[in-house]
């Protein structure tokens, strides 16, 4: 049986889940191949989306039309603001989710968006013609033919499970291996490698001795993952934290000899940092304890995730560890923690739109391009599947810049540095996270978005009346002039110095003492503009003190990412011959003839590339 369509995805994770959506909201005819309808967008591991770095990056997708920050609102069971202590620059939502309620929500996204088909399956073969993909073949034997397709496989091709001395190839736990997709892909010149990853037991609450650990409670303000109208509707659910202690510690070390990670049975490169319990033992011989966080997997189960102690021991090894904390004295388990091994692609071979340089039409995403994380599959994902509707209709590439967005950033990473374990993404990582922001995505990213297609008029308008609010208030506080009979009183209250003469709104706002609901509440004119703002106004509200009080320091950010920008206008592909370049280095030479970057800016990313080897370059080019 042969079926034909634009774009084919292949995986239904949460990169295939993100690129079949946006393929198919582009317009292009899509088909998203599963091995299984029922474990759509499945939570492999933690049942939790957002975290530092990541929840901008759900931010992001949800500006630019995506699926993840609206299901994450949806099937949340608790939700915190990370990094609040911090500048806002830093702050990162995160929610702990309902694990089987948001694989549903996935699944009745997928089946109600128009032009896009599920098909279970599992595919075999790459089908590749004249050096361009046309296609695969399945298990089943089926041929579904298309102008682009998507692989976004995650931790399946060639999985192999461990736990102790035990391996049983899958690519989850009871579920099959893919085999032979990855050998029809790098037959045809594409570098592949192994990775590994792992995931914490999963524990029976009725078990657990809750008396013994601290609670975490969530929070429950106006903050969420989508700028639509969307919020937490499941009952609100606390996380417990406990620890580790040298009796645990002990048990663990004594099964060390079994674990695969030290007795040369896992030869691959794990994520250095949500490393396993045993390599925390290793790394860090003298610290006496390890912090622990159980969280719930949904309202209706009894099943909880320990976050922190990933583990491939042995399953008595790592029990009996367990019941050295007093919390889990009695503890029952579901089942053990285990490693895992995958084949990955070296994503040097891609371009910014993560189409390969090697097999024109192909597109890779997610933890097959050595990323570890969903936030990151979904924000590859989506690039990809976009990437991919665009080729197939003649459109311009859809390419996103380190300025603009922490997908632009991990995108740049993985096409120009390479990965050699796996990719995670931190604040630290992106030069530009003042402009960065989680409370400005919309602002960066949904009028491109709606622009070409892939973001809904509901949301551009929702976005335009956000716009005008934030606007409104800014206006008012630059034109509102304030008396020291005023308000000194309440400044003194509030424990900042008191004027000494009247002073625009905007400057008072710059006082760390002050925010924008605490001078609300103290001038009625700022207080009358929020209340009058027909939506969202607490979030329209905070977008404003932020822009306000950071302005100087965004300002300075956007002028170094202009200089910037310069280098990015400077096109330098097929212009060098790097091999006889006899001025460079010879790893300057060898990195940039492997890389064969598109820009000067992008040539300068690449680690070995000196500052001087820049300069020649433009040197080269000005004669």
């Amino acid at each position: 049986m042969t079926l034909n369509y634009d774009v084919i995805v292949i995986g239904g994770g949460h990169a295939g889940c993100e690129a079949a959506s946006a393929a198919a909201r582009m317009g292009a005819s899509t088909c998203l191949v599963t091995m299984d309808m029922n474990k759509i967008a499945q939570m492999s591991c933690n049942p939790a989306v957002g975290g530092i770095a990541k929840g901008q990056i759900v931010r992001e997708v949800d500006a630019l039309g995506g699926q993840m920050g609206i299901i994450t609102d949806a099937t949340a069971i608790q939700f915190r603001m990370l990094n609040r202590s911090k500048g806002p620059a830093v702050w990162s939502p995160r929610a702990q989710c309902d694990r089987g309620r948001f694989i549903w929500r996935w699944r009745q996204a997928l089946d109600s968006t128009p032009g896009l088909d599920i098909w279970q399956d599992q595919a075999t073969e790459l089908i590749v013609e004249g050096r361009r993909a046309r296609g695969v073949r399945t298990i089943w034997g089926a041929e579904l033919l298309a102008g682009s397709v998507v692989i976004t496989a995650g931790t399946f091709l060639n999985g192999l499970m461990h736990i102790g001395r035990r391996q049983v190839e899958g690519g989850r736990i009871a579920e099959p291996a893919a085999h032979h997709l990855t050998e029809s892909i790098t037959r045809h010149g594409i570098r592949a490698g192994r990775m590994k990853t792992g995931t914490p037991v999963r524990i029976d609450r009725r078990s657990v001795h809750f008396e013994d650990m601290e609670v975490q409670e969530g929070e429950a303000d106006f903050h969420r993952f989508s700028f639509m109208d969307t919020g937490r509707r499941l009952p609100q659910l606390p996380c417990w934290t406990c620890y580790t202690n040298p009796d645990v510690h002990e048990a663990l070390r004594a099964a060390l000899p079994y674990s695969p990670l030290y007795n040369g049975q896992i030869r691959s490169i794990g994520p250095r940092y949500c490393p396993s319990i045993e390599t925390k033992l290793v790394t860090f011989p003298d610290k006496g304890q390890h912090p622990l966080f159980l969280e719930p997997e949904g309202t209706d189960t009894n099943e909880m995730y320990l976050n922190g102690f990933s583990s491939s021991l042995p399953m008595d090894a790592q029990i009996e560890a367990l019941r050295h904390i007093p919390a889990l004295r009695d503890v029952k388990v579901y089942r053990p923690g285990y490693a895992i091994e995958y084949d990955f692609f070296d994503p040097t071979q891609l371009k910014h739109t993560l189409e390969s340089k090697v097999v024109a039409g192909l597109f890779l995403a997610g933890q097959v391009n050595g990323t570890t994380g969903y936030e990151e599959a979904a924000g590859q994902g989506l690039v990809a599947g976009v990437n991919a509707a665009l080729a197939c209709s003649g459109g311009e590439p859809f390419v996103m810049r380190r300025d603009e967005s922490y997908i632009g950033v991990l995108i740049d990473d993985l096409v120009t540095k390479g990965v050699d374990e796996p990719y995670r993404m931190f604040t630290s990582r992106a030069e530009y996270r003042i402009l960065l922001r989680q409370d400005d995505a919309d602002a960066r990213l949904t009028e491109r978005a709606y622009a070409m297609g892939l973001a809904t008029r509901q949301r551009y308008d929702r976005w335009m009346a956000k716009k005008a609010g934030i606007e409104g208030i800014e206006k008012l506080c630059k034109e509102t002039s304030v008396k020291p009979l005023e308000i000194n009183p309440a400044l003194e209250n509030l424990g900042t110095t008191p004027l000494r003469e009247g002073c625009k709104l905007i400057d008072l706002l710059g006082r760390p003492q002050l925010s924008m609901d605490a001078l609300a509440a103290i001038v009625p004119q700022l207080r009358e503009k929020i209340e009058s703002l027909p939506d969202r106004r607490e979030e329209t509200a905070e977008a404003a003190e932020i822009r306000i009080k950071y302005k100087g320091y965004i300002e300075r950010e956007r002028m170094v990412a202009e200089k910037m920008h310069r280098l990015e206008d400077i096109k330098i592909k097929g212009r060098f011959n790097y091999a006889e370049m006899q001025q460079l280095s010879t790893e300057a030479r060898q990195k940039l003839q492997s890389i064969d970057p598109v820009t000067l800016a992008q040539a300068s990313r690449i680690p070995g590339v000196s500052p001087s080897d820049i300069n020649v370059m433009l040197v080269l080019m000005g004669r």
